[in-house]
């Protein structure tokens, strides 16, 4: 097994993909039989090598407790390639599906936990032993779906090169953190790896969040939706801000704060989770976080959440779209970003933060005044369905913005 330098750098070949090494450590598993000789279709004995994606796709299984089949296309290698690594270790014998109420994910077997835990017990002990969620797999709906949803996270996360990996990150505990915080980088911890803060972790335990979201900005309480409406536990979710606030941000800068993602199938969840008159809605609009931004579980949602943590990234952005306009006016009636050659305001709406989009909606008719909301290509149509008639939209393309705009940037870095 490689030492924590090494296993980093994997990491940052995992999410690449393209490292020629990796591929053909891949093709090569596919054709591994153990030493002396085996029987045909005799399962394997032994692990992947760690630096190879099925190693990967067995620690997220490991990890989450159930890998949902529809997020295989989504890790490094593409859809088809990852479709022979699940078969190669269905085959041998480390993973399997299971398959109820038309959901279909992916678990370990008993003899991957156990060639795991022999390892590296120190990453999967918390995961695999006792009565670890991962390790006592439930077959309602619920519960399953949970599962899938904190999976979901975890592949954004690793695509958008956040750190979420055990081999990635310091351990969560009040004392690693607070001589860490804030990170020199993001890092993402998982809702089961917040309980390990202390005796204060169980009062968090009916919270819907997947996890939190560290970065040098503040603090993001991550959610997904998945394609179903959340059912908020209010009472749970206002007990995690007030814990974060006293373990991470009591010595922290006055300008950091604590801010929600929601992550959610498809756009069309915004409308949803900012229709006021559904029940519990209320949670996302009514300021318990100043911002809280809405993601889509692919691609999209990735290049979404480097633009919350990296802020030159959003910086640049920005000064693209503050061309032709004229700045900002803080403390206005109409929050705003900056201004129009009429003097309306504008409001750069591509990160989707709810409660911002709100306020701006609501005082434009309020005041009776006319805006332009600036958002992708891919966000317009839902969110003029959230938006009233005052509100006018323009929209950046977002392949041209991926192409042109990051690709420099991420030359440049």
């Amino acid at each position: 097994m490689p030492n924590g330098a090494e296993s980093s750098s994997n990491t940052r070949g995992f999410r690449r993909c393209a490292s020629l090494k990796i591929t053909q450590a891949i093709k090569t598993y596919g054709n591994i039989r153990p030493r002396g000789g085996a029987a045909m279709g005799q399962p394997l004995r032994r692990l992947p090598p760690a630096e190879t994606l099925s190693y990967l796709l067995l620690t997220m299984t490991a990890i989450s407790g159930e890998f949902p089949v529809s997020q295989v296309r989504r890790l490094p290698g593409g859809a088809a390639y990852m479709l022979s690594v699940v078969t190669a270790l269905k085959r041998d014998g480390l993973l399997k599906t299971y398959s109820r109420d038309s959901l279909r994910g992916l678990r370990l077997s008993k003899q991957a936990k156990r060639l795991l835990l022999a390892d590296r017990p120190e990453w999967f002990s918390p995961c695999l032993t006792g009565r670890a969620e991962p390790n006592v797999l439930k077959s309602e709906i619920s519960r399953r779906l949970r599962l899938h949803r904190m999976a979901e996270v975890m592949v954004t996360m690793t695509n958008a090169s956040v750190p979420s990996l055990p081999w990635e990150k310091p351990c969560f505990s009040s004392k690693d953190i607070l001589q860490a915080f804030p990170p020199a980088y993001p890092v993402y911890y998982t809702s089961r790896e917040l309980k390990e803060i202390g005796p204060q972790g169980t009062k968090i335990k009916s919270s819907r969040a997947t996890g939190i979201l560290l970065t040098d900005g503040g603090i993001f309480v991550v959610y997904n939706t998945g394609a179903s409406q959340m059912k908020w536990e209010y009472k749970a979710e206002l007990r995690l801000k007030a814990m974060l606030q006293i373990e991470l941000l009591r010595e922290a800068p006055a300008e950091m704060c604590i801010s929600g993602i929601l992550f959610g199938t498809d756009m069309e969840q915004i409308f949803t989770a900012m229709d006021e008159g559904r029940k519990h809605n209320y949670f996302v609009l009514d300021g318990n976080f100043d911002h809280f931004y809405y993601l889509t579980n692919d691609h999209r949602g990735e290049v979404l959440l480097r633009l919350l943590y990296d802020s030159g990234l959003k910086m640049t952005l920005d000064q693209i779209l503050s061309e032709n306009l004229y700045a900002c006016r803080p403390g206005w009636l109409v929050e705003n970003d900056a201004l129009d050659e009429s003097g309306a305001p504008v409001l750069y709406g591509y990160t989707c933060d709810m409660p911002r989009i709100r306020r701006f909606d609501t005082a434009l008719e309020l005041h009776e005044m006319e805006g332009t909301l600036i958002c992708f290509d891919f966000q317009e149509t839902v969110l003029r369905r959230v938006c009233g008639h005052r509100v006018t939209f323009q929209s950046i393309d977002f392949e041209r913005y991926e192409r042109s705009v990051l690709h420099i940037q991420e030359e440049t870095d």
